[in-house]
């Protein structure tokens, strides 16, 4: 199994405020109270916003998704979301 170098050694590719849309589905990891585990949580192509930026293991960028249609906010990895104010 070969290493992934670490996201963290460039900038974050989403800033706060930034509109994105998920490119596949999350389910509940168990991560996101009141849902089953394995439940979905996202759909491909929901649109939401980036709340905030975090670190996961001090190798991955999370973003804290708010999904207002949805009423969620969910974390997602950076390969997960694409910005929908880059798209031609």
């Amino acid at each position: 199994m070969e290493a992934q170098a670490s996201e963290l050694y460039g900038p974050p590719a989403y800033e706060p405020g930034e509109k994105v849309q998920a490119i596949r589905e999350i389910r509940n990891d168990g991560t996101y109270p009141g849902q089953d585990m394995g439940a979905f949580l996202i759909h491909r192509g929901d649109v939401g916003y980036v709340k905030s930026v975090g670190t996961f293991l001090n190798r991955f960028y999370v973003y804290a998704i708010d999904f207002v249609d949805r009423g969620m906010l969910v974390g997602m990895r950076t390969h997960e979301i694409e910005s929908m104010e880059k798209l031609g």
